[in-house]
Formats: C-alpha cells, structure tokens, sequence
C-alpha cells in the first residue's frame, strides 16, 4: 500500500495575505491558485521537496471558522517543516521577522526551533538528525 498525506487545510483570514507570507517570507512555492466561486479558491502551497505535503489554505467562511485561525490546535505546535539546513532557515526567519518563540536547541532527534506564523499558528522547524547520528 502506498500512501501519503496530500494537503493539509490551514484555516486563514485572507488568502492574498497567506499566500504573501507563505511565498514570500517563507519561501514556500504557489502550487494552485483556482477560484471555484465567487468567495472560495483552491490554494496550495508547498514547501518543497520531493512527495511534499501541500498547505490548502482555507479562508474562514463563517464566524466558527474565524475562531480558529491561529489556533487550529489549542495552542500546541500545530505544524512541523523539517530541513537539511537549519542554519539557513533559521536565519530566514531572523530577517524576515517572524516570530521565534523557542530559539534553537539540539534535541535527540535534531536541530529544532519554534516559531509562530502570521496567524500564530506555532511550527517546529526541525533538522533531523541522520540516522547515524543518533
């Protein structure tokens, strides 16, 4: 069996603005951008690499939907965008001033900071240690 999580939906204020930050600040590609109504689009982001997991940024319809953008998960860290250089983009992230909330630290299992979206949706950014290494 072969599968893989495709999309995940990111609930946003504003799709012109997520795809800015994501794009822009971020780095992220623009996979999709399709109007199917007068209101709502199919956007999908990509960070890159190979079988990537897309973002579908969804923007909230409603005021239920509103309550949860910047905070799908409660407050957890809700999304976790590994890399082969943290240094790189760790110092991305100082220049395009986002939000660090854990500055870097080695963990076990890598190289990791947190830091928060335009929303506040907290991310892990996460160098993996190899294998090897462990």
């Amino acid at each position: 069996m072969n599968r893989r999580l495709a999309h995940i939906a990111l609930v946003v204020n504003d799709y012109d603005e997520a795809i800015e930050f994501y794009t822009k600040k971020l780095n992220f590609s623009l996979v999709e951008d399709t109007r199917l109504s007068e209101t709502k689009r199919w956007v999908l982001v990509s960070p890159g690499g190979t079988d990537s997991c897309n973002l579908l940024l969804a923007q909230a319809a409603d005021d239920e939907q509103k309550s949860r953008v910047g905070n799908q998960t409660g407050g957890r860290v809700f999304l976790f965008l590994h890399t082969d250089d943290f240094a790189r983009e760790y110092q991305n992230l100082v220049k395009q001033d986002i939000k660090i909330i854990r500055k870097p630290s080695e963990e076990e299992y890598g190289t990791v900071a947190v830091f928060e979206d335009l929303y506040g949706n907290l991310w892990d950014l996460i160098e993996p240690k190899k294998m090897t290494e462990r």
